[in-house]
C-alpha cells in the first residue's frame, strides 16, 4: 500500500512506495526511459517511467504527457543517482487526471514580461515565482509572530476612510453610499487609537495609493505591517525597527535557504543585516549626496536615486532620521531641540532597494496638532475623532510603517516590485 505524501517529505520515504498528486512541470525522454519533472506546491521530484517497470501502455501514455497534466502516480523513493542529497521516483503507475487544452502558454522558452504578466495566473507555476511566493509567506509569518510574541495586538484598520493622514492627492475615492470615502493608504491614525487601548499595537493589510508612478519601488495595492506603542520615543522606535528587521531577515534565512538558492541570491548581503545598523541624520545623508556630486540640496527630499546613494555607503539597512519638518507629514512631532526638524526616522535598504520602513515619534499635544492640520490645510473636522486622542488622555507614542513588497523585492533581491504580489497591480495593470 503505497503511502500518500508530499514532494518535500519524500526523503523520509526511501526504499518505501509512496503516491504523489501533482502536475507535470517538464519531460524528457531517452529511449526506455521518460524523466518526469513532477510539481506539487511543495517542490518537483524527477519521477522516471522505466519501460520495463511499467506496462506497455503506461509508458506509451507517459510519453504523450503534456505540460501541466494533472497526474497521481506511485512509485519507489531512492537517492538520485547524480544529485547527492536529491531523491526521485521509480514510478510504477501512473493516472492522468486532466491533460492541458492545446499547447500550455508557458513554454521552457524566454518569454517578455508583458506576455508573463498578462499570464501572471500561470506563470505563478514556474520555479521562479514558487520561490517567491514562499519567501513571501516565510516573511508575512516571521512579521507576524513579531509582534505577536512581543506583547504587541493585531488590531484590523479600516479600508475604507474618510479622510487621508496626508491629504488626498494619491488616493482612490469612491461612493460611500453618497459620500466620498478613500481606500485606505496607510492605518497608522487608527492605529495612534488603539496604542490608546492596548499599549502596543499593530494592523497589518492591504493599503492603496493612486500616484500615477511606473518605478520598480511602486505599486497600487500593497501590503503593509504598521505597529504603534504608547509612551515610546524616536529612539525606541529606531530599536524597535532594527531589531524587527534583524528577526525578520534570519529567519528568512534560516528557513527559506533551498528557495533563495533558486532566486540566485546571494545571502551574504543578508547575512550582514545585524545589530546595530548604521544611525545617520538628514544633514549627513544631504552631505553624502553633495560629495557624490548629485546635486542634491538641504531641503531637497529623496527619491530612489537619492537612497541608493546614500545606503550604497554601508553594508546593512540604514536609519535616516530627522529630517526637516517642511517635508514630513502634519503627524510629525517636532524635535524640541531644533524646531525645524522632525522627529522621524526612515529605514533604507542596502543593494539599492532604497526605504523599506518609515516612522517616527508623532505630535501628542493638541495644540500643535491643530496647528499642523491648518497649515496642511487639511479640514479640522475630518480630524476631530483623532484630536479626541489628544484631548483624553494624551501620551508620546511613535511608530513606524513596511512595506511586504518592497521587503521581499530586498530580501529575494528582486530587480522590480511586481514579482513580490501574486497579482500586481499597477498604473497600466489591473488584470488578471
Amino acid at each position: 500500500m503505497a503511502t500518500r505524501t508530499t514532494i518535500d517529505r519524500i526523503a523520509e520515504h526511501v526504499g518505501t512506495e509512496v503516491e504523489l498528486r501533482g502536475w507535470l512541470y517538464n519531460k524528457r525522454s531517452s529511449g526506455k526511459l521518460h524523466f518526469l519533472e513532477v510539481r506539487d506546491g511543495t517542490g518537483i521530484a524527477q519521477c522516471v517511467v522505466f519501460k520495463g517497470d511499467v506496462s506497455a501502455e503506461l509508458f506509451e501514455a507517459a510519453g504523450k504527457l503534456t505540460q501541466e497534466t494533472s497526474l497521481t502516480l506511485t512509485g519507489s523513493v531512492r537517492e538520485h543517482g547524480k544529485r547527492k542529497g536529491e531523491y526521485e521516483v521509480g514510478v510504477t503507475s501512473l493516472t492522468p487526471l486532466a491533460a492541458t487544452v492545446g499547447e500550455y502558454p508557458i513554454s521552457p522558452k524566454d518569454h517578455g514580461t508583458d506576455f508573463l504578466m498578462d499570464n501572471r495566473h500561470l506563470w505563478l507555476r514556474s520555479k521562479r515565482q514558487h520561490a517567491i511566493l514562499r519567501v513571501r509567506a516565510e516573511i508575512i509569518a516571521a512579521v507576524r509572530d513579531y509582534f505577536d510574541d512581543n506583547g504587541f495586538t493585531l488590531v484590523d484598520a479600516p479600508i475604507f476612510t474618510p479622510n487621508a493622514c496626508e491629504g488626498t492627492s494619491t488616493l482612490f475615492e469612491t461612493d460611500y453610499h453618497g459620500e466620498a470615502a478613500y481606500l485606505t493608504q496607510s492605518g497608522q491614525l487608527y492605529m495612534e487609537a488603539a496604542a490608546a487601548a492596548v499599549g502596543k499595537a499593530y494592523c497589518f493589510g492591504p493599503t492603496f495609493r493612486a500616484e500615477k508612478s511606473k518605478t520598480r519601488r511602486h505599486l497600487a495595492e500593497f501590503w503593509m505591517v504598521e505597529p504603534e506603542v504608547a509612551f515610546m520615543d524616536l529612539q525606541g522606535d529606531m530599536d524597535l525597527a532594527e531589531d524587527f528587521l534583524v528577526s525578520v531577515v534570519a529567519r528568512v534565512l534560516d528557513r527559506r535557504k533551498n528557495e533563495l538558492i533558486t532566486l540566485e541570491r546571494d545571502t551574504s548581503h543578508l547575512e550582514r543585516v545585524q545589530k546595530p545598523f548604521p544611525r545617520i541624520t538628514y544633514a549627513d545623508a544631504i552631505q553624502t549626496l553633495t560629495d557624490a556630486g548629485t546635486g542634491a540640496k538641504y531641503g531637497d527630499d529623496f527619491g530612489g536615486d537619492e537612497e541608493t546613494v546614500i545606503s550604497a555607503k554601508f553594508d546593512r539597512p540604514v536609519i535616516v532620521s530627522r529630517y526637516p519638518m517642511d517635508l514630513k507629514a502634519f503627524y510629525f512631532k517636532r524635535d524640541p531641540e531644533a524646531p525645524q526638524l522632525a522627529l522621524n526616522m526612515d529605514v533604507l535598504a542596502p543593494e539599492g532597494y532604497g526605504e523599506i520602513i518609515g516612522g517616527g515619534q508623532r505630535e501628542d499635544d493638541l495644540a500643535t496638532l491643530e496647528a499642523a492640520i491648518d497649515h496642511h490645510k487639511l479640514p479640522r473636522e475630518a480630524f476631530s475623532w483623532y484630536l479626541d486622542l489628544r484631548r483624553y488622555g494624551s501620551f508620546p507614542h511613535a511608530g513606524f510603517g513596511l512595506g511586504i513588497e518592497r521587503t521581499v523585492a530586498w530580501i529575494c533581491g528582486l530587480p522590480h516590485v511586481r514579482e513580490t504580489i501574486p497579482f500586481p497591480r499597477m498604473l497600466n495593470r489591473l488584470s488578471p
